[in-house]
């Protein structure tokens, strides 16, 4: 019997026994967001405090704790059978459940992620899978899968892939790799990253290139993490200079979420470091520059104040004040102001030369 699977038939034998004897069975949740989390650099992780919910059986909240229940022993029984199910399906199967059915997935997913901080598992080892891609991997690196159907190991070299590239699968715990690379490059957009695969950059630089495509998923955050750690190699991250591009694509990477701060341990990646772009990159390479939108001062303000990560790091604090200062952002593509190629022959190989002075 899994540890999922264990931790679901005791819970609802708590809930059972609390029934028979006239008593209100509840739920103990932990609090997810920021005002829930510890930073500690040593560590290099968001950590959840002691911050708990308690969702009890009220008039007022029996359809929750219903949809609770019911999505636990839907769990248990994809586990059980050695199935999955991604997110949407979950939603979808809610609709046999009556009164219990979910009216839109976010409600679905809201209840997936409190199941999955009650147990302090993580959503994959629940049976459920989200839909995203993982991610895109271009350069030396060899990853070593197995064939579903044989069970025998399948070797999948990523300098083979032409003008494509190997996606990231939706659960990485089987995957081993073989690589030389000196370090990996971990890219904001598709397209900044496509520039770099159809120049062979990662040939020129001894890399291993992955598009995270935004905010990396957790399948992705999960497989650089791994990679990074077995083969002892650093990871550098090239994103777009605003506050999304710092706060949310790179401090989830590195730090994770404080909505997830139940599994960041294993879906972040603390030994990464930010290469640019940064604010002191627009006045070093006079980049073309957008004006700050509100949203953009908003968070700017909010991660100065309330970001646990930003408050530890001085660095971090003097680029956002930098940037809050110049009122504008700039995006990774400004640099083809200098020629398309501009990224490859100086942007790259300048910085690549003083990696002691990425932002932590």
């Amino acid at each position: 019997m899994s540890e999922v699977t264990t931790k679901i038939k005791e819970t609802a034998r708590k809930v059972h026994t609390k029934i028979n004897k006239k008593k209100k069975p509840e739920f103990s949740i932990p609090i997810r967001g920021l005002s829930n989390v510890n930073y500690d650099p040593k560590i290099g992780y968001f950590e959840l405090k002691g911050a708990k919910k308690v969702r009890a059986l009220t008039v007022n909240t029996i359809k929750s704790f219903a949809q609770t229940l019911k999505m636990m022993a839907l769990s248990k029984e994809v586990v059980e059978g050695n199935d999955m199910a991604t997110k949407r399906e979950a939603y979808y199967v809610s609709k046999n459940w009556g009164d219990a059915r979910f009216k839109e997935q976010p409600e679905s997913d809201a209840v997936m992620d409190d199941i999955e901080a009650m147990f302090l598992v993580n959503r994959e080892q629940l049976g459920f899978i989200p839909e995203e891609k993982g991610g895109d991997i271009a350069g030396k690196l060899i990853v070593i899968d197995k064939d579903p159907t044989t069970g025998k190991e399948i070797k999948i070299d990523c300098t083979k892939f032409g003008s494509g590239a190997y996606s990231i699968p939706s659960s990485v715990e089987q995957l081993k790799f073989e690589t030389d690379a000196k370090f990996i490059l971990a890219i904001e957009t598709a397209g900044m990253f496509q520039r770099l695969v159809k120049h062979n950059y990662w040939k020129k630089a001894n890399c291993i290139l992955i598009s995270m495509g935004g905010v990396p998923t957790r399948a992705c955050r999960r497989f650089i993490r791994r990679l990074a750690d077995d083969k002892k190699i650093p990871v550098y991250v090239f994103a777009d200079n605003d506050p999304y591009g710092h706060m949310s694509i790179y401090r989830t990477l590195k730090v994770g979420s404080g909505n997830a701060a139940h599994i960041n341990k294993y879906f972040c990646v603390p030994q990464a470091r930010f290469l640019g772009v940064t604010p002191q990159d627009v006045e070093d390479y006079k980049l073309p520059t957008h004006p700050l939108k509100e949203v953009d001062k908003k968070k700017i303000k909010d991660v100065l104040n309330n970001d646990p990560f930003v408050r530890e790091h001085k660095e971090w604090q003097k680029a956002l004040k930098q940037m809050q200062k110049m009122g504008t952002r700039a995006e990774q593509q400004a640099l083809a102001v200098w020629g398309l190629n501009y990224v490859i022959d100086t942007y790259l190989p300048n910085k690549l030369k003083h990696p002691e002075k990425f932002l932590p």
